[in-house]
């Protein structure tokens, strides 16, 4: 029986009435997979490809034919928003079915979330955060819930695969079962995997069993996509090249009328949003923030209605939710400046282009954003604004290469030319993520010897590379700082600390938090920022900017008010890790000669520059370059965590015979130094040293305990020295890079 008859016959009326003439690949595949086997599934296709209708197709079907005594299906997304996007979908797909569609976050009414407790059912809908506050709080009650869950589909599954958000999805869906006495499939949905086995791995990790992951034979994507460069102060000249190609219709950016010191690349996005709906991409919120405030003079300046709306972490939710809803209007001509806050499927209507300010981190990302236009069968638009500051006639080597460039060609060419995105980060010995649920764990189930605890705990398979002697030292240091007590019993039980610690709201949440003050102007709530200025100083914040007023310390509360111009804006810090093969791929274009029919005029040129200076410079060929005197720029083209470990590979191990100084590092790019030896002595030098066996607790400085997760300053000392060095520092990846240096 195909997939469509084997559809119960609401589904395929909904079918019908949607005016579908045929299921698309990958719905047929989907079914065939979730109908047919037992095995978890990883559903991997373009945005807006269907994959939401192709897994729940089948499990709705499967439900409605066998209905569960409990919740039978359970849907993991990593945000608020695509929660109550999908919510929406599901219950129109549901309406005639009877299966009841539950979600299940902070916005939730407290009468709908006691409804579903009294009749659990059909399919919920939750996110990480909240399905761990569910189990610390409503710990007796899982049984009750999802006694016959029958899956768990986690949606933009590539968003938890390099981080303890991802460990702690995992942890939580087994415990679970466990608490249910239930081994449910796991039903994963992308955009954007690369290898798609390692991830299917991942998914299946702990149940037992394999992953169905069906090959979808779609057809060939239409990307509309182009790369200018601009830079922002300085001489505005560029290389003339014959070899131009243009991928979008894209004029230099306007300069007859312009706010002072304008940013010629942000000119050049408030031209061409002009009469479109669009998405203006920054990585990080400082940068967003500065982007739209600038965007809101030009339209001042030029005496144009503001067309530009902000969308970011920080922000209320009145703000966000405001940019949601009129950027989903068909007939809206608005621009949102964002960061990854939409970068995920949330729906927002079909968009015409998508603006992406200088190179995002990973391939993954870019996917992502990427996806967010060319909806409802157009083809997908991302026009990439590179910007750089001139470089001065005196600029040492390192600064006169155009590394966003560089990275953003790198980007789009690895998955043009290999289909490659970021495959999970293993190897991590996620100690951090350990301690939040050895307390959750403990939290919830009440009294437990140290051996119960250690059989729950350690037996989660995200925990499997750690053992039991290094669960036993977090468990001493524990009890030392009163996170956790004995009992007369020999128990543990939480300490007075540690209650403080589970019972804040932040606790469920794993991800690094700043301490954040609200901002308020009257009784409007404008978001959050942290490290507050003094009264008087101007703040920036949702699009604009703001004196402060009133700083409440014990409350968190800024008080504000509305005032014109520009000020640098700062939401703690964001860090962005890039894959060693993304570095190796940028090294390859400085090796070429090769143009890309994306890249315009102004990014062609610089481009040719950039190769013209790597191949003088001997760039494109060798790691240590001479920048004069006994200064030395090193350019190793290792991802973050590789080039981490050879910072410290050089400075601990080599410093001294080197005689290293003024040691300055731009990560991942480069390195620059001075030293007292000769070129050749310093391959002699680093090879003798990278030929020795290298313990990577040895990398690291005395008394020395990096902070790198949420919890890692609570940690004993010792383990988070060593789930740094043997977790964070990729020492392997770097000793094949050096030993390739000292083979040449």
């Amino acid at each position: 029986m195909d997939t469509f008859s084997r559809y119960s016959s609401f589904i395929r009326e909904y079918i019908y009435q949607n005016g579908w003439n045929q299921l698309r690949a990958i719905q047929a595949a989907a079914g065939d997979a979730i109908f047919n086997t037992d095995e978890n599934v990883l559903l991997s296709a373009s945005t807006a490809s269907g994959k939401t209708e192709a897994a729940f197709f089948p499990i709705i079907t499967l439900m409605q034919e066998d209905p569960p005594t409990s919740i039978g299906c359970l849907y993991i997304a990593p945000l608020k928003a695509l929660i109550n996007d999908q919510f929406i979908r599901l219950n129109d797909i549901c309406e005639e079915s009877g299966i009841s569609v539950w979600h299940w976050h902070g916005d939730v009414s407290q009468s709908r979330k006691k409804k579903m407790m009294r009749h659990p059912s059909g399919i919920l809908q939750i996110t990480p955060e909240s399905l761990e506050a569910m189990l610390l709080h409503r710990h007796s009650q899982i049984p009750h819930l999802f006694g016959d869950l029958r899956f768990v589909v986690i949606d933009e599954v590539h968003s938890f695969l390099r981080g303890d958000r991802g460990g702690q999805t995992l942890c939580l869906i087994e415990r679970l079962s466990r608490l249910a006495g239930v081994n449910p499939r796991r039903i994963g949905l992308s955009a954007t995997v690369g290898d798609t086995r390692l991830v299917g791995e991942y998914l299946s990790a702990g149940t037992g069993k394999g992953a169905v992951i069906p090959r979808i034979h779609s057809g060939g994507m239409q990307w509309h996509l182009s790369m200018q460069h601009f830079f922002t102060t300085g001489e505005q000249a560029y290389e003339k090249t014959d070899n131009v190609a243009r991928a979008v219709d894209a004029p230099e950016a306007p300069t007859d009328v312009a706010p002072q010191n304008a940013d010629p690349g942000i000119a050049y996005i408030f031209e061409h949003t002009r009469g479109h709906k669009c998405l203006v991409f920054s990585n990080s919120r400082e940068e967003c923030e500065v982007v739209t405030a600038t965007l809101r003079q030009y339209c001042e300046v030029k005496h144009e209605p503001d067309r530009f709306l902000i969308h970011h972490g920080n922000l209320s939710v009145s703000y966000r939710q405001n940019a949601e809803d009129l950027i989903k209007q068909d007939d809206s001509l608005i621009t949102v400046c964002t960061t990854s806050t939409l970068e995920l499927g949330i729906d927002i209507g079909r968009l015409e282009r998508a603006f992406q300010i200088d190179a995002p981190f990973t391939v993954s990302s870019f996917l992502q954003r990427m996806g967010r236009t060319g909806r409802r069968n157009a083809p997908s638009e991302m026009w990439f604004v590179i910007r750089e500051e001139h470089p001065e006639a005196r600029a040492l080597l390192p600064e006169t290469i155009p590394w966003k460039l560089l990275q953003g060609i790198a980007l789009i060419q690895l998955y043009l030319e290999e289909r490659w995105v970021e495959p999970p980060r293993a190897g991590r010995l996620p100690y951090s993520l350990l301690y939040h649920q050895t307390m959750s764990t403990l939290a919830s189930g009440g009294e437990m010897t140290p051996a119960e605890l250690a059989s729950r705990v350690l037996s989660l398979d995200y925990f499997r590379l750690i053992t039991a002697d290094d669960f036993k030292v977090l468990l001493l240091h524990l009890i030392s700082i009163d996170h956790l007590n004995r009992t007369e019993n020999g128990g543990l039980i939480l300490g007075l600390a540690g209650e403080r610690i589970v019972n804040n709201f932040k606790f469920y949440a794993v991800f690094q938090e700043n301490e954040e003050y609200s901002v308020r102007f009257e009784s409007e709530e404008l978001g959050t920022i942290v490290k507050p200025p003094p009264l008087n100083d101007k703040i920036a914040i949702a699009g604009r900017v703001w004196v402060v007023e009133e700083v409440d310390r014990n409350s968190h509360v800024v008080y504000c008010h509305p005032v014109k111009g520009i000020v640098p804006a700062y939401f703690g810090d964001e860090p962005g890790d890039i894959h060693t093969k993304i570095l190796e791929r940028m090294q390859r274009l400085l090796q070429q000669d090769e143009t890309y029919p994306y890249l315009l005029k102004n990014a062609v040129s610089r481009l040719v520059k950039a190769r013209d200076i790597a191949e003088r410079s001997a760039l494109d060929r060798k790691p240590l370059i001479s920048l004069g005197g006994k200064m030395y720029g090193l350019f190793p083209w290792l991802g973050s965590y590789a080039f981490l470990a050879l910072e410290r590979f050089l400075r601990i191990k080599c410093g001294p015979a080197l005689g290293l100084k003024g040691f300055d590092s731009k990560r991942p790019y480069y390195i620059q130094f001075s030293m007292n030896v000769s070129e050749q002595d310093f391959y002699r030098i680093v090879e003798e040293e990278i030929k020795k066996d290298i313990d990577p607790m040895t990398l690291l400085y005395p008394k020395e305990a990096p902070i790198f997760d949420k919890y890692d300053d609570i940690l004993p000392e010792e383990l988070t020295r060593k789930g740094f060095a043997f977790g964070v520092l990729n020492l392997e990846e770097m000793k094949q890079r050096v030993m390739s240096w000292t083979k040449t």
